[in-house]
């Protein structure tokens, strides 16, 4: 079987707890107008984009140095026929410490390319993590949605 979740990998020059501590920084790296906290199990949180998207995620994992999992319990988006296409999807990110550097395995479970956002939200992700958490992760300062 294959796995066809949206799927990113990064690999950074810092260690597991930097990378830890930058990806529960949600608004640091996601959007400065995150509603909620975004940091320990049971945390609730809330990302809105415009009318565009609209979900609410819940922090069912957060291993320090290892790995953080959000749940998708709410979604809204307006570009797709099927407005909560996102709703029970999970959010995963994976941390490896390697010699000399970290590895970063962003999972998007439920999101594939059968998924009709897939495109939209591989160009989102791409951004969001590729770009904006790395460099959060690597000077201090993220790439946020400001809207």
């Amino acid at each position: 079987m294959t796995n066809n979740n949206l799927s990113i990998t990064i690999t950074v020059d810092q260690t597991p707890a930097a990378v830890f501590a930058a990806i529960t920084n949600v608004r640091g790296w996601w959007s400065e107008r995150l509603e909620g906290s975004s940091a320990r199990v049971g945390d609730v949180f809330r990302y809105r984009h415009g009318e565009l998207h609209d979900c609410t995620q819940r922090v069912t994992e957060a291993v320090a140095g290892k790995k953080v999992e959000w749940l998708v319990t709410d979604a809204t988006l307006s570009f797709t026929k099927d407005k909560h296409e996102w709703k029970d999807t999970r959010v995963v990110f994976e941390i490896t410490g390697k010699p000399g550097a970290t590895e970063l395995h962003f999972t998007h479970v439920g999101l594939t390319p059968e998924s009709e956002c897939y495109e939209k939200c591989v160009k989102g992700w791409g951004y969001f993590v590729g770009q904006s958490l790395k460099n959060l992760i690597l000077t201090g300062v993220g790439l946020p949605d400001k809207e």
